[in-house]
């Protein structure tokens, strides 16, 4: 369980395919912290630290995760949005992130706005239900809030903090980023489609 809250980002150093897996190596600031075992969020996608190396470590996507994310276009030098998960008794200050993507979306905008930006996702209109207007929205691992909601789109203003310290800035037009609905709204959604 995450909060979208990102702490740091890592840097891809390597790309080992084996079978219909993908294994990376990572370098980031806080690997000395982490420990085999652990689940760490990697723009959004939960995976297991599998060894650790001084600042190095690596984890592996299965071919799951590499279909329904967009963990399959990491290459060499790409950064990654670091988040460790949440310690029960320490505040929420993004929202409740599971690290399990839902789908994936498609920047239709970027709008820089004199010291802040905006950025407009268009996604499948399947997830409408999960959409609400000011409600919460987990791109690449970053706790947003959602407006200018329609049936399969919606925009986000980024602060200057968040755009210096995550991987949103090397979002552009036509890329796509991974998307997870606010895990509340998955479980009202389900509860109503079965009555």
């Amino acid at each position: 369980m995450f909060t979208g809250i990102i702490e740091s980002t890592g840097i891809v150093k390597e790309v080992i395919s084996k079978g219909s897996n993908k294994t990376y190596w990572l370098n980031c600031p806080l690997a000395k912290d982490f420990r085999v075992d652990q689940s760490v969020s990697h723009s959004g996608v939960c995976l297991t630290i599998e060894e650790i190396r001084d600042a190095e470590y690596r984890v592996t996507a299965i071919e799951e995760t590499l279909l329904k994310t967009t963990i399959s276009n990491w290459e060499t030098g790409t950064p990654v949005n670091i988040e460790r998960s949440l310690l029960l008794g320490s505040r929420l200050d993004g929202h409740f992130v599971q690290g399990h993507v839902d789908t994936t979306g498609t920047c239709i905008s970027r709008i820089e706005k004199k010291g802040s930006w905006e950025f407009d996702f268009e996604f499948p209109s399947a997830f409408s239900p999960l959409m609400i207007e000011k409600g919460s929205i987990c791109v690449n691992g970053i706790s947003l809030t959602a407006f200018n909601v329609t049936r399969n789109s919606f925009r986000v203003a980024i602060i200057p903090y968040t755009f210096d310290h995550t991987n949103i800035s090397q979002v552009r037009e036509g890329q796509q980023v991974n998307l997870e609905f606010d895990m509340i709204g998955k479980y009202i959604d389900r509860r109503l489609s079965l009555q």
